[in-house]
Order: structure tokens, then C-alpha cells, then sequence
């Protein structure tokens, strides 16, 4: 398993969450766990990831998600999960 954490902010809408999941699903990718809220009408979610058997370098994903984002109105990062824990670490 590589895990991989993927973030996204942005104004809420409907279809966020769908859309995320879809083209998660295409590059291969397993959604382990998921929390999302809205906060004053901001959407809002972090999900672990298994990139194990993706079809992608976590580069093209990164694009890839770059391109869902735009479509959607937000912001996605994912981040493989030792870098994003190197760099939250206090």
C-alpha cells in the first residue's frame, strides 16, 4: 500500500464529491477514509488514498486533478503521505 492524501477546497457546489471520486476511480485509485464539512458555504475535504495500483505517476495525477479541479471550481492537492507528514510536522 501507498498511501497518498488528497485535499480539496473550494466554494461549495453540488457534484464535488462524485466528480473527485469518478476520476479517482479512473486513475485506479482506492479511497481508504474521508472527512468533509462545509464551512460558511466553503466546501472542504481530505481523503487517504491507496496510489498502490495507480495507472499514473503521482505527477500526472496531480494534473489530472489539476484539470477535475478547474472543472469543478476547486482546488485539489494530493500529496503522497510521508511528504505531506514531513511537512506538517511540527
Amino acid at each position: 500500500m501507498i498511501r497518498a492524501i488528497l485535499t480539496v477546497i473550494g466554494k461549495d457546489r453540488v457534484g464535488i464529491i462524485a466528480g473527485v471520486s469518478v476520476e479517482l476511480a479512473r486513475l485506479n485509485i482506492n479511497i481508504l477514509d474521508v472527512s468533509q464539512t462545509i464551512m460558511n458555504d466553503y466546501f472542504t475535504m481530505m481523503m487517504m488514498c491507496d496510489i498502490a495500483q495507480a495507472k499514473e505517476s503521482i505527477n500526472t495525477i496531480q494534473e489530472k486533478m489539476n484539470v477535475k479541479g478547474d472543472e469543478l471550481g476547486v482546488k485539489i492537492m494530493i500529496q503522497r503521505e510521508d511528504i505531506f507528514t514531513a511537512m506538517h510536522k511540527l
